[in-house]
């Protein structure tokens, strides 16, 4: 069994991630596990006390009874496209993509199992079946699901190429003053808070362009296209640029009086080629109920 380290789980023991992950077995077994090479980090035997980082495969063998279930869980889901293949799914806010440490209960994948049960790639392990990227929980919208895993490698080759698109709806604070721009700048972990993403000169290079879709008096709806995918990358390019997504209180948009409980960003359109014969896909969606009603609040106020 696998487990591919998440960026936001990063910078952990590896006995203590492990210990967070499977309750049912006590530290000190996981431990001498690990000692005995029953659980290695890229194919290596480490230590217990190894720091976890982003982009580390950890395998168990599974003698040890290390396995990992996530139980399936009857959540409903808005499938906009499916084949034998790959699904795309419209991921509500609110939603955590898959589970973590902390949290192995209603989520996508849960509700992923129950529809499809062993029918999805288990490249990323059992905490990702089925999952080729991600949304932020309160980001909503389009998600590609590969069903096996010759279509799960095809796709994250194709995504990490840049053959696909993916675009999003958002509303920020203020009003930029080009109609459209780029935003290239790394990102990385804020050293201060470990919850949160920063610009970072030692980052990972992160390209985003920006679209200006309508301005208001003191806001601005816009269409951003990702050209990289880090974690959290629209929320801290546009709150490095002084235009933080509308209620992100993450990154600064702070306490105003607004519509929603939810910061304002959603994946609407995704082009992709198909993982069988490399057709080229687009599915879109309608903006949200939350992202209109925003929207037709800002128009009442800018009256």
């Amino acid at each position: 069994m696998r487990i591919i380290i998440d960026e936001l789980i990063e910078d952990k023991r590896l006995d203590s991630y492990l210990a967070e992950c499977m309750q049912d077995i006590s530290r000190s077994k996981i431990q001498s596990a690990i000692k005995k090479g029953n659980i290695k980090v890229n194919s290596s035997i480490v230590k217990p006390s190894y720091i976890i980082r982003d982009g580390d495969i950890i395998d168990f063998d599974d003698t040890e009874g290390n396995t990992i279930h996530i139980e399936p869980e009857d959540i409903p889901l808005d499938i906009v496209y499916e084949d034998d293949e790959m699904a795309v799914v419209n991921k509500p806010s609110g939603m955590l993509t898959h589970p973590t440490v902390s949290e192995n209960k209603g989520t996508l994948v849960n509700a992923l199992l129950f529809k499809y049960g062993d029918k999805l790639s288990d490249i990323n392990g059992a905490y990702r079946r089925g999952i080729i990227h991600r949304l932020d929980r309160n980001t909503s919208g389009l998600l590609m699901i590969a069903k096996n895993n010759r279509a799960h490698e095809f796709l994250a080759k194709e995504m990490k190429e840049h053959n696909i698109t993916k675009k999003y709806y958002a509303v920020i604070r203020g009003v930029p003053e080009q109609d459209e721009f780029e935003i290239n700048k790394p990102i990385g972990r804020n050293p201060r808070q470990p919850n949160k993403m920063c610009i970072d000169d030692a980052g990972k290079e992160s390209i985003t362009i920006v679209k200006v879709i309508k301005r208001f008096k003191d806001a601005a709806f816009i269409e951003l296209q990702l050209i990289t995918g880090r974690t959290h990358q629209i929320r801290v390019h546009m709150a490095s640029i002084g235009h933080p997504v509308y209620n992100d209180t993450l990154y600064g948009f702070g306490k105003m009086k607004i519509k929603t409980d939810e910061q304002v960003l959603e994946s609407y359109k995704l082009t992709f080629p198909h993982p069988y014969d490399g057709e080229k896909i687009t599915v879109e969606i309608p903006y949200s109920e939350k992202l209109d009603r925003v929207l037709k609040f800002l128009n009442n106020t800018s009256l």
